[in-house]
């Protein structure tokens, strides 16, 4: 099968396309054939070494955790799935690259059931492919935080990959969804329902000047100094969950969310995707062959929605 390698740490230019054998597929596994995956910043992330320290590396490294495809054989016992089914899931896995890891950026990969969910009908396998990862970590930041209806949720980069996801999920639940994004997303945002202010100073006063008595949520997507604004923008009894920065955690007793596949979850996200509450946004896409420019693309930054590399165009 054709896949994207890499044998050492580095930039772009590591990625080279490699034949390699068709993967094994375990007993509570399937083997996709795979229709498109997308690019998230972790990817290059990982690309260049920065996550060595907390997950086991094995070269060569199949890039990618985002998968849509179709199943192309099952597991000894994997009852969730058939031969034909369209899925689309978050196949993360404890080690980086080897041949039981692979990644799908390749034309098969062997997928855990936790994994994996149907695919809604109504994306295609390249919106599917763009949902996993931020959808997922937009929804379980949303749920750690206990986002309700009736909230008001304070979303930092709220117009990217997942805070984009994380507008129209927090809208679905019934909250009010106050977004910082650049001047030219604006518009972008208020289509998503949200109601969207600048970054920079003042953040607390314009936060302030849409809800007086303060949000109930913040949401940080961002990093950076998005969270020095909390005690001025936050309500007594708020919350506040990040991705990227402890001091959610360690100083403002909210939550430091890690991503985790979890295919009820993946359901839940393809259900609102089919009553038309998530509609993924796709930025680019590119062909299998120009991984290194997908990755380009994504570590330019400022990217709205979701880099999206297509496999195959049957399976």
């Amino acid at each position: 099968m054709r896949a994207i390698t890499y044998s050492r740490f580095g930039g772009p230019d590591v990625l080279q396309v490699t034949d390699l054998p068709t993967p094994k597929v375990g007993p509570d596994s399937v083997l996709i054939r795979v229709r498109a995956s997308s690019v998230n910043p972790v990817d290059w992330k990982v690309r260049e070494g920065h996550l060595a320290e907390i997950m086991d590396t094995v070269f060569p490294v199949i890039p990618g955790w985002d998968v849509a495809g179709v199943v192309e054989q099952v597991g000894l016992d994997t009852p969730e799935f058939q031969v034909g089914d369209e899925v689309f899931g978050y196949v993360r896995k404890d080690v980086v690259g080897g041949e039981v890891a692979g990644g799908t950026f390749a034309d098969f990969v062997a997928a855990p059931v936790r994994t994996l969910a149907h695919k809604p009908s109504s994306w295609s396998f390249e919106e599917a492919a763009a949902v996993p990862l931020a959808g997922l970590t937009a929804y379980q930041t949303i749920r750690r935080a206990g986002v309700q209806s009736g909230h008001t949720v304070l979303i930092h980069a709220a117009a990217g990959g997942v805070g984009s996801f994380a507008v129209q999920v927090a809208r679905a639940l019934g909250a009010r969804v106050i977004g910082t994004a650049s001047e030219s997303n604006h518009d972008y945002l208020r289509a998503l329902g949200a109601e969207p202010i600048t970054y920079g100073d003042g953040l607390a006063d314009r936060v302030r000047a849409i809800e007086p008595a303060g949000v109930d949520v913040v949401l940080d997507y961002v990093g950076g100094d998005a969270l020095d604004s909390v005690p001025d923008v936050l309500r007594d009894g708020g919350t506040v969950a990040s991705i990227i920065d402890a001091r959610a955690r360690d100083e403002f007793g909210g939550q430091y969310v890690w991503v985790r596949p979890d295919s009820a979850d993946l359901a839940e996200l393809a259900r609102l995707g089919d009553a038309g509450e998530l509609v993924p946004e796709i930025a680019e896409v590119f062909d299998l062959t120009d991984a290194s420019g997908a990755h380009e693309r994504s570590q330019s930054g400022h990217v709205r929605g979701k880099i999206v590399v297509r496999v195959s165009t049957q399976g």
